[in-house]
């Protein structure tokens, strides 16, 4: 086999693995990813009554009031441009950082932790160009707290937001410096340290303590990645989102939201949706990583 067959039957094998891992990731996770836009698009700057029915304490709260006055359903609402985004993006994810990967071993026979982190943040960078549109669509979704009947489509959605807004950074590439910082953070932690740990951690024979220690690192992968990454998430929100006055925008550039979300509303504000965000993300990191592990490992076993 030539090196060019070679490569693309490990491209084709990466985008099936990480495609995979990133489809079952969304459709067992979003609900948390739901309530956290929904903490982080809240703002804190006027006092709410806790009977507002769209004033959210925190996440049990938030599902709470969710399930009572927009029904069982709301849990996923948004969720067709994630799933949509998904498979290519968690493809485009894992296929880039392999290649990112032998680009900054700098001729080195083996890779080391900031190969991994630079590989990761190279992936998450060109991740969230693929991705944004998806997010802007998915948070406008997300932040509509109309019930299920009453809930415009993904198409319509997207629709409207080229006619009012174009394609570029006020339509729907809006928040584009913020999602490729968000994922560009998020995945040179994640990377960084599952690989460099897995390195690390020796390996069982036995599948059940292997499958154990893999889970382990991918969760705490994903916690710590979503701690370090959280404020550039909720610019991004606050950027996506719909703004607190109709026809102001208040949130434009990534420094400027945190900024501002820091001044009005303290540090605290620049943490909101992080519990519910490493909920989904610790255990949504370890699924995406294990997943992708043994869905890669069987395409190679199948068709080598």
């Amino acid at each position: 086999m030539s090196d060019i067959e070679k490569f693309f039957k490990q491209a084709a094998m990466q985008v099936g693995a990480g495609g995979s891992a990133g489809f079952v990731e969304v459709c067992i996770m979003h609900p948390l990813d739901l309530v956290k836009t929904r903490l982080q698009v809240q703002t804190t700057v006027s006092t709410k009554s806790t009977l507002d029915p769209h004033y959210y304490t925190g996440v049990i709260d938030c599902l709470k009031k969710m399930y009572k006055h927009e029904g069982v359903t709301s849990f996923y609402k948004g969720i067709l441009p994630p799933i949509l985004a998904e498979t290519p993006k968690r493809a485009v994810k894992f296929l880039t950082f392999e290649q990112y990967k032998k680009f900054f071993m700098f001729g080195s026979s083996h890779p080391t932790p900031i190969t991994f982190s630079l590989a990761g943040l190279g992936a998450g960078i060109t991740e969230a160009i693929l991705v944004n549109p998806f997010e802007v669509v998915k948070v406008t979704l997300q932040s509509d707290k109309s019930l299920k009947s009453e809930l415009p489509s993904t198409w319509s959605v997207t629709r409207k937001i080229v006619r009012e807004n174009g394609l570029g950074s006020r339509g729907l590439n809006k928040g584009l410096t913020a999602t490729i910082a968000r994922n560009g953070v998020f995945n040179m932690v994640y990377f960084g340290f599952y690989h460099s740990v897995k390195g690390i951690v020796p390996e069982s024979k036995d599948p059940l303590l292997e499958f154990g220690r893999k889970v382990l690192i991918g969760f705490t992968s994903g916690v710590l990645g979503s701690v370090i990454n959280i404020p550039f998430d909720v610019a991004k929100s606050r950027i996506q989102g719909p703004q607190p006055v109709l026809g102001v925008v208040k949130y434009k550039s990534t420094i400027g939201a945190i900024s501002l979300v820091y001044k009005e509303e303290g540090y605290r504000a620049l943490y909101k949706g992080l519990l519910p965000k490493v909920l989904r993300l610790g255990p949504g990191g370890a699924i995406m990583l294990v997943v992708y592990d043994y869905v890669y490992h069987f395409l190679e076993t199948r068709f080598n």
